[in-house]
């Protein structure tokens, strides 16, 4: 039997992936709270992206970089909550991340044990990594009571983001893209190089896609623009759009894109969540833990003796668990799921 309503509130997390797996759990709490508010602490930048999703009735900007404590700011968001929720979630596992609901005086807080935040939570949850063994599972799971959640076997909603197709028609115009069908590339992982696909091979595999008749369409941040300039150095119709999109942009150019070539990033979590075909690759990293949430993907990962490392270096110095996957590979990949014809 469905609960009544509350007035809900997510501290949410740091990273873009992370943020988009984040709306399984706001997916859930809507699902099991009809009618109920659902306010969002995160990072300004997270804005554009939890704008798009419909279960968010509120986002309360947490202007603090990377890494700052920021106490002053923390207690004035603190102070400008209270009274305004009944239940608060912490998805981070810092203690800093615990304190907005606990200045706030909310009086259910619930979260993962961590960093000795003991009195910080109210109700404090063992984390047990071999049942939750996802991230998302474990954002769901604070979503939900904890006999329930300690079985692991729950619903995981997949997120979905809304798209602006006004929006679209200006950046296609604005860009100067052309009527081709799109395929993106996304060569960046902030985490690390042991996540980075090659870049020369995301340069062979533009070539390849437009001399199928695709147009390539390079994401990224800025710090990813040097890399999108490599991958399209020499390749008409691909387009560097790194650095020049704002992240709302970036949701519609991704949503008109017919398949999406992707290291294990944020950006890959982006795609999947407006449903566009995927092509994950995974090296450092493991498919099992940050899996693209949508049934719409294609995983490479060669499983190497040595992988996953989790690190964001290669400790061996070879990287083999991407240099090992040829540029070929994905381009076969990419023409079968399209049903192009192949260029042998």
């Amino acid at each position: 039997m469905n609960e009544p309503a509350k007035r809900l509130l997510v501290i949410g997390p740091s990273w873009v992936g992370d943020m988009v797996m984040a709306q399984s759990l706001f997916i859930t709490l809507k699902q099991r709270y009809p009618g109920a508010t659902l306010g969002v602490v995160a990072p300004a930048w997270s804005q554009p992206i939890l704008a798009r999703m419909p279960e968010v009735d509120e986002v309360l900007p947490l202007s603090v970089s990377h890494g700052e404590f920021g106490l002053a700011t923390r207690r004035e968001l603190a102070n400008r909550l209270k009274g305004r929720f009944d239940r608060a979630i912490v998805l981070p596992r810092s203690w800093k991340a615990a304190l907005v609901p606990f200045l706030a005086r909310i009086p259910e807080r619930i979260g993962f044990l961590g960093e000795q935040r003991y009195g910080l939570l109210k109700e404090r949850r063992k984390l047990d990594k071999q049942v939750l063994d996802q991230t998302v599972k474990r954002f769901v799971s604070l979503g939900l009571p904890e006999d329930e959640a300690a079985s692991g076997q729950f619903a995981i909603p997949q997120p979905r983001l809304e798209i602006d197709c006004d929006n679209l028609v200006n950046l296609r115009i604005t860009h100067a893209l052309s009527s081709r069908p799109a395929i993106g590339l996304m060569p960046g992982a902030e985490y690390g190089p042991a996540k980075q696909w090659p870049l020369a091979y995301f340069h062979t595999l533009a070539k390849r896609l437009v001399d199928d008749g695709f147009e390539v369409r390079i994401f990224g941040g800025p710090k990813d623009h040097a890399a999108g300039q490599e991958i399209v150095h020499g390749v008409s119709q691909a387009h560097n759009l790194c650095g020049k999109t704002a992240l709302a942009d970036v949701v519609d150019l991704l949503a008109d894109c017919r398949q999406v070539v992707t290291n294990d990033s944020g950006l890959m979590h982006v795609a999947a969540a407006v449903g566009t075909r995927v092509q994950a690759i995974y090296g450092s990293s493991s498919p099992g833990y940050t899996p693209p949430l949508t049934s719409n993907a294609h995983i490479h990962y060669l499983a190497l003796e040595c992988s996953p490392c989790f690190k964001r270096e290669c400790p061996l110095g070879h990287t083999n668990c991407l240099n090992q996957m040829h540029a070929e590979t994905l381009y076969q990949a990419v023409s079968a799921d399209t049903g192009e014809r192949l260029k042998l």
